[in-house]
């Protein structure tokens, strides 16, 4: 289902996310080596995170580069291991989030407070794979058993995969893990019907604060 945006709009978008990007890889150039370090000192494991493909434009399948802020493995563990049941069990009820995971390392604590884990996304972004403003990334199953628990999201769902999804969004800079589900993918759906190269503006004004705040973040 896809809302129609003027040609002139996405060429925009799309200089601009390339544009963006470039800047911003080198200004969190020593960041990035710095978060890289810390990740490898306080953990085994590689310094990207090594999770299943996500849903993008069209329910094409994509590598999300994030940095790695769990144990290792922790994505396979969840759903594998059975001393982890009931904790999969908790994370499919809180919307594919959980408040106190066990998995999250000391540096990736911090990271995803801040959002630092996000910044290798930049790389998806210049493959064309992400915009910096769009809907939330979401993983296959994330969307098939949200969609059982929530069965009036199924509209916006598909709106919602009409586009790139996006570094930051609409709902990221407005509580992020502290909404569901439902009203998650209401506000994904809203920002597409809106979207607009000054929308997009306001939203990335808004991410330093989100980041700096951490607010809502797990």
């Amino acid at each position: 289902m896809r809302i129609k945006k003027s040609k002139s709009y996405e060429i925009v978008k799309r200089i601009f996310d390339l544009l963006f990007s470039l800047i911003l890889l080198v200004f969190f150039l020593p960041i990035i080596v710095v978060v890289a370090i810390f990740i490898k000192l306080d953990s085994s494991g590689p310094i990207l995170a090594d999770t299943p493909e996500r849903v993008g434009r069209n329910g094409k399948l994509f590598k999300m580069y994030k940095f790695r802020s769990m144990i290792q493995n922790a994505h396979e563990i969840l759903r594998q291991n059975p001393k982890f049941l009931k904790l999969f069990d908790e994370y499919k009820k809180g919307s594919y989030k959980l408040r106190d995971d066990p998995r999250i390392t000391r540096v990736g604590k911090f990271i995803r407070k801040h959002s630092l884990d996000e910044v290798p996304q930049l790389i998806n972004v210049l493959r064309g794979e992400m915009s910096l403003v769009g809907p939330r990334a979401y993983y296959p199953d994330e969307l098939r058993e949200q969609q059982k628990k929530y069965p009036e999201t199924r509209k916006a769902v598909k709106i919602v995969l009409s586009v790139m999804p996006g570094i930051t969004g609409h709902w990221q800079v407005s509580g992020r893990s502290e909404i569901n589900f439902d009203k998650r993918i209401e506000m994904d759906a809203d920002y597409v019907k809106k979207r607009s190269v000054f929308y997009d503006l306001m939203i990335i004004l808004k991410t330093p604060w989100a980041m700096i705040y951490g607010k809502g973040a797990l």
